[in-house]
């Protein structure tokens, strides 16, 4: 008697059950009503999918194993037929081995029953039609290539006679997959008479053979499944596989890293001298963007020109300063701002992507909590920055901050490769070749496809400072550990609150004891260069954008007291006696006299004019120094006039005139329209505050329950069952229909599933009930083939046509003469 896994799950304990929702939790969304409906999701495509999706390369192929020993009659194996099958390779693993993978396999009810007849779940073969890479069997696709493939001496005799040009066809599709696609008119034979113009191949001793893919057609070693595809029967390819086994080469452990650990200290250091260069310059470009905001195109982002100019000021490459840009954008740090109606801008844009309110509060912070700011946005970030600068769809190029760099399986990705670096030795340092051999055998599924993503994981966490030296550094250790215990305890704090009340994270202790620490003075040198012999405070970064020009960066960053910083000092509200305290406090030097008169003096020329608006006025006590103004041929454009001696005016505003003097030498001050000086520092402009990207939903997971909630979810689930086995004893009611469209017995919900499932697997005839998009009840004689996602795939044998069935419209079925 046939046990379905319905039938299995109700005889297994509570436990057991509740094993089984934590390996797989997306069983759980949304709880099913009883065991029926908890065996139908763990056999649906996607649940499959997802739970393939986690295996590494030998349990997958311990699976393929089980898939090809099963018996043609009853669809059982076992697990002595697994170890003959896996050991028959050059290199058998051990079997104890073997039973590990069958009994994860087991776990995750991926094979089910007991050890002499076990049964793999229907959604193996949907998700991975062709195990271990091989093809159907000959039975399945042409009765003469069945007839080959059934004598064994013939079959060898066959293969030997292909020319090397088809049996490398041969070895490719042996490899897996076992189908490809062939050109229009490869498979058809040539005009009769027209043999002879068949050229001479010379990769068959100058034999004219014509398309090897027909050859191999014609020999019955492929079969034309399409009109443009072919397939590689099961048994040739077994053939094919005789010197490397038939599951192919087994590795039961991941690929061995070749390279030579580094030495961890070299490692971190390296590691901690870019987290400065990544805060320096994130600093730098929003400054930048502050001064000069960038517009947001109508499709989203800014456009390539704005990208240019930000990474030509910052003098880093494009790719670099998209990747700060997107990552301070995650961070919380840059918004859009909405610019008012009469505002516009070159693209006609009504946005402008500017520093935020949360910038201000993250200057303030200490050099290593703003790296780990960026750096867990940056990994939680549904942000592929490598898309940056390629063209979608449509030809047209994406740029930083658009909606086409969206990925949701960016985050899985970054921690992906760097689970990879965690699991080797401290300061092991691998190729990118290798990462990506590892990302292979760890999660085939997941991983094939996404190896550009995979690389540019791996280079954006050497420019973020995540690693060093090509290996992970221990304070990249700790984030990833932080914020997997931060996803881990999401679900109990939704909020975020429990984060924000610790003091510091493990990854910011560490990276404080390998940064220098910062520094509150300078030293002042004769040629009035002010030398930073380490990261500055904030307090004292802030003082010294004021009072000095910055020149250059690094481990000891070099500022330079020029007169216009003098005077953007007195501009901001400083007097002459604020600037000499601050030079004689922050200095370990002697302060120079050349920079002592070069705040007087630029100090007692502030102020010596003052500016207002008449279309603009300028008026000053000295009389000799407006005469001065008045000739002076680089103010000519001004057109001055002498309203009085002490009282010039211009019809050009105050803006233009301050300017203007300014380049001339003088140093005018405006007043308002009662006389007193206006002193202030440059107006910024803020977007409003974004909160840095928390924590995102991988969408190849699921959230995970401790195991009391399991526990209680797995007591909802029997009492579903309770329920369903007492309404299917209550007395039922038949409905009957016409003759002609066959029974509809009125079942429960569940039992049809389970009816549906076993025709699925039997290829049986089923008469299906259901309801209409009008509200009718109607029946038809289908023959299912999948259910999955929601919907009964099936096909009706009369019509020959495929129907699509809700499951939540069908209301009974039975199978054919039943």
């Amino acid at each position: 008697m046939t046990t379905s896994l319905a039938d299995h799950l109700r005889t297994l304990p509570d436990e057991s059950l509740a094993a089984l929702l934590q390996l797989r939790p997306d069983l759980v969304v949304p709880v099913p009503a009883d065991v029926s409906a908890l065996a139908v999701r763990a056999q649906s495509r996607v649940s499959v999918a997802r739970a393939l999706d986690g295996l590494d390369q030998f349990t997958l192929q311990i699976l393929d194993a089980a898939r090809l020993t099963r018996d043609p009659d009853d669809g059982t194996t076992s697990t002595e037929a697994v170890l003959a099958m896996a050991t028959a390779g050059p290199r058998p693993p051990a079997p104890a081995t073997i039973r590990g993978a069958v009994n994860k396999l087991r776990a995750l009810f991926l094979l089910y029953g007991p050890e002499h007849a076990l049964r793999v779940v229907d959604g193996v073969d949907e998700v991975a039609p062709y195990p271990a890479g091989l093809g159907r069997p000959a039975t399945e696709l042409d009765a003469r290539t069945a007839a080959l493939c059934a004598d064994p001496a013939k079959l060898r005799r066959t293969l030997l006679a292909a020319p090397p040009s088809a049996r490398a066809i041969l070895d490719r599709l042996a490899a897996g997959p076992p189908v490809g696609s062939v050109p229009p008119g490869a498979l058809q034979a040539p005009p009769l008479g027209a043999e002879d113009s068949v050229p001479p191949d010379p990769t068959n001793g100058g034999a004219p053979t014509g398309s090897p893919v027909r050859w191999l057609v014609d020999s019955r070693l492929l079969v034309a499944v399409s009109a443009g595809t072919v397939e590689l029967p099961r048994e040739v390819g077994l053939l094919l596989r005789r010197d490397s086994g038939p599951l192919g080469p087994l590795r039961t452990s991941p690929p061995p890293v070749a390279a030579v650990a580094r030495e961890a200290k070299a490692v971190d250091s390296a590691g901690a001298g870019q987290t400065m260069e990544v805060v320096r310059h994130t600093e730098a470009l929003l400054e930048l963007l502050s001064a000069e905001p960038a517009p947001v195109l109508r499709s989203g982002g800014i456009g390539v020109r704005d990208l240019r100019r930000l990474a030509k000021a910052l003098a880093l490459d494009e790719a670099t300063t998209a990747l700060l840009l997107e990552v301070a954008y995650a961070a919380g740090l840059a918004g859009e701002l909405e610019l008012s109606g009469a505002t516009t801008t070159r693209y006609g844009a009504d946005q402008q992507v500017l520093p935020s309110g949360g910038y201000e509060v993250w200057r303030a912070m200490s050099l290593a909590r703003r790296w780990e700011q960026l750096a867990r946005a940056w990994l939680l970030m549904t942000r592929q920055v490598g898309l940056v600068g390629q063209r979608d769809d449509r030809d047209r190029p994406i740029g930083a901050l658009s909606p086409e760099a969206e990925r949701a399986g960016a985050p899985a990705a970054r921690r992906a490769v760097l689970a990879v670096l965690a699991d080797l030795e401290p300061a092991v340092a691998p190729t990118p070749e290798e990462v990506l051999e590892l990302l292979d055998w760890r999660a085939p599924r997941r991983s094939r496809g996404r190896e550009a993503a995979h690389r540019e994981a791996l280079v954006e966490a050497a420019r973020l400072g995540v690693t060093g030296l090509g290996a992970l550094t221990s304070y990249g250790r700790l984030l990833l550990t932080d914020v997997a215990e931060a996803d881990e305890r999401g679900g109990d704090d939704p909020l975020g609150l429990r984060a924000d009340a610790e003091d510091a994270s493990t990854a910011v202790r560490a990276l404080d004891g390998l940064l220098p620490a910062p520094v509150d003075h300078f030293l002042v040198q004769a040629d009035l260069t002010v030398v930073v012999p380490g990261p500055p405070d904030p307090a004292l970064a802030g003082e010294l954008e004021v009072v000095a020009e910055h020149e250059s960066a690094g481990g000891a960053s070099v500022h330079r007291v020029t007169t216009a910083s003098v005077r953007r000092a007195l501009d901001a509200g400083y007097s002459a006696d604020d600037l000499h305290d601050l030079f004689r406090r922050r200095s370990r030097t002697p302060v120079p006299q050349g920079l002592t008169y070069l705040v007087d003096d630029v100090a007692r020329k502030h102020g010596g004019l003052r500016v207002g608006s008449a279309g603009g006025y300028v008026r000053s006590d000295d009389e000799a120094l407006l005469a001065e103004v008045l000739a002076d041929r680089r103010l000519e454009a001004l057109a001055f006039r002498r309203l009085a001696p002490t009282v010039l005016v211009t019809p050009y505003q105050v803006n233009r005139m301050l300017l203007a003097l300014r380049d001339a030498g003088y140093a005018p001050v405006p007043e308002d329209a009662s006389g007193a000086a206006v002193l202030s520092r440059p107006r910024t402009r803020r977007a409003p505050g974004r909160a840095p990207v928390g924590r995102t939903v991988d969408p190849l997971a699921s959230p995970k329950l401790a195991l009391p909630r399991l526990l209680g979810v797995v007591e909802q689930i029997r009492r579903g069952e309770a329920a369903a086995r007492a309404a299917r004893r209550a007395p039922a009611v038949v409905r009957g229909t016409a003759a002609r469209t066959g029974p509809a017995p009125v079942h429960g919900h569940s039992d049809a599933l389970a009816v549906l499932q076993q025709a699925v697997r039997d290829k049986a005839l089923v008469w299906v009930g259901y309801v209409d998009a009008h509200g009718a009840t109607a029946s038809r004689l289908v023959r299912p083939v999948s259910i999955g996602a929601g919907y009964l795939r099936a096909e009706d044998e009369r019509t020959e046509m495929l129907h699509t069935f809700a499951l939540h419209r069908i209301t009974a079925a039975v199978l054919e003469g039943s």
